[in-house]
């Protein structure tokens, strides 16, 4: 396992390389900007020990944690972060290291990073999850619905985990249910969890693929998706642009007056939540099923201000 400050370093020339992703950079380029950030943070250079075999070593160690393949150019003598392996989940571990380090760099100060006062997102259970899902272990669970407010005895077999809007779900097989199909578990709505010894036999099942047309944690699996097209005022459209709605996003208008977008999924409540949350910044062009469900829905919301 990577010590602290290896993890630091690492951290450092993967930024770094993310910044010359098209010229890439020499070992001495790394070697110099590693310098200049310890000075920086004020981290002592003598803690740097930065050599060649050094960063051979690094380069492995990146490839191993963080899952970013580093590759050597040797027409330019320079090294380059490798975009064919890149993905979406490389780049929020990236993006939480940079996080940690910038908590790091506050020492202590308050009201210079502030966090959303949030209430417990039970991550404490995350571990114990990915130990379970991958060795393929029964969980024992105490599970309560908000709706509810009594606690439940669940016995699952768990496949995944899945993050949507700063919550964390379990998604899993209840062990009495005679369909197989997987159910979500918010991990914040967990009070207990035991790892039984015994195993279980996963099915051949791709979870991405259950949530491949959503918008949210609502499978649609079984479901056949539509064409939606939602048209979004300039300015709203410069933040749809830059964190799209759905990995389907298609962009078909983007200019002064409007921001036009076609999606391909299945509008779940999830998704009609989010189309809310835009308020009159955003006009549902298509379909009109969808368009006069969701103008239904705002009737019903007048009634409530009434």
């Amino acid at each position: 396992m990577a010590k602290i400050e290896q993890m630091l370093r690492m951290k450092f020339i993967e930024d770094f390389l993310r910044s010359r992703k098209s010229t890439g950079a020499s070992y001495e380029d790394i070697q110099d900007y590693l310098e200049k950030k310890y000075q920086e943070d004020d981290i002592d250079l003598d803690d740097l020990k930065f050599t060649k075999r050094t960063f051979l070593r690094d380069k492995v160690a990146i490839s191993k944690v963080l899952k970013t393949s580093i590759i050597y150019r040797r027409s330019t003598n320079t090294y380059a972060i490798d975009d064919e392996n890149e993905n979406e989940f490389q780049e929020d571990v990236f993006d939480n290291l940079l996080l940690v380090e910038a908590y790091r760099n506050v020492k202590g100060k308050k009201n210079i990073l502030l966090f959303e006062q949030r209430k417990s997102r039970g991550l404490h259970w995350l571990s114990g999850l990915i130990h379970a899902i991958t060795h393929q272990k029964i969980v024992t669970l105490q599970y309560t619905k908000f709706w509810e407010g009594v606690s439940h005895t669940k016995v699952l077999e768990p496949y995944a985990v899945k993050e949507f809007k700063n919550r964390w779900y379990l998604l899993a097989h209840e062990k009495n249910d005679e369909k197989y199909f997987l159910k979500t578990f918010g991990l914040d709505r967990i009070s207990e969890l035991e790892i039984a010894p015994s195993s279980f036999k996963p099915k051949k099942y791709n979870v991405e693929k259950d949530f491949e047309n959503s918008f949210g944690i609502i499978s649609t699996l079984d479901e056949t998706p539509e064409e939606i097209i939602l048209s979004f005022d300039s300015n709203q459209g410069k933040y749809i642009k830059t964190l799209p709605l759905h990995h389907s996003q298609e962009i078909l208008v983007d200019d002064d007056d409007e921001f036009r977008i076609k999606l391909t999924l299945v509008p779940t409540y999830d998704f009609e939540r989010e189309i809310l949350s835009h308020g009159s910044s955003v006009k549902i062009i298509s379909p009109e099923s969808f368009r006069n469900s969701m103008k239904a829905e705002v009737v019903e919301m007048l009634r409530n201000f009434n």
